[in-house]
């Protein structure tokens, strides 16, 4: 299994998760971008909208221990199969967005190293 690493700045108001996967950059984007693979990866959530191009929105809906929390934002790039850039919201959190920006880097091995890194508006929310 491959490394996460799991940086927080707190200089820069910033969070990365850096990994790389056995899976091209192509098949990294169809995981990330199509709903129904979504699912599968984000435990006990359903997909309430999904709008997936700039300016669009999204929000997801994860349940667990008799509870809702809905997850939400407005996709502000993307490039393909390279990078996505969306904020992100937790709903019972409201007001406190980041902005979270994905890349995925081909690695010479066939592999795609995925780079996620939201930057939040101040220390608190960080």
């Amino acid at each position: 299994m491959s490394k996460t690493d799991f940086i927080v700045d707190k200089e820069n108001l910033e969070v990365s998760i850096i990994r790389t996967f056995n899976a091209t950059p192509e098949r990294m984007w169809q995981a990330f971008t199509d709903p129904e693979e979504i699912v599968q990866w984000w435990a006990d959530t359903h997909i309430d909208k999904h709008e997936f191009e700039v300016g669009g929105s999204w929000r997801y809906v994860s349940s667990g221990n008799g509870q809702e929390f809905g997850f939400r934002g407005e996709f502000k790039e993307i490039d393909e199969p390279k990078k996505i850039v969306r904020t992100f919201e937790f709903e019972p959190k409201a007001g406190h967005i980041m902005t979270e920006s994905i890349t995925f880097e081909p690695q010479p091995d066939g592999k795609t190293k995925m780079v996620n890194v939201s930057k939040y508006e101040n220390i608190e929310d960080l």
